[in-house]
């Protein structure tokens, strides 16, 4: 009989939770900054704000998950299926 395989946990964690949720954020700014940027210059200063909240929000999600919040850390607790 074999062993089943282990669920590696798919990221459901609160640190790639936050990650995912910062960097969505990052991609609507700047989505929506290029999209009215032909009307203001403020508009084109916020597509590289968008543009740098995408990888603080892939360091964030770094730093929860060294801190123990992420799928193998000690204050995660996975919820039952």
């Amino acid at each position: 009989m074999t062993n089943p395989i282990a669920d590696p946990g798919h990221g459901h964690s609160p640190a790639a939770w936050t990650a995912v949720i910062i960097m969505l954020f990052g991609f609507l700014l700047g989505t929506l900054a290029f999209c009215f940027a032909e009307f203001s210059p403020i508009w084109v200063a916020l597509i590289w704000v968008g543009a740098a909240i995408v990888p603080i929000g892939a360091l964030v999600g770094v730093i929860l998950a060294k801190a123990g919040y992420g799928v193998r850390g000690p204050k995660y607790a996975p919820k039952a299926h």
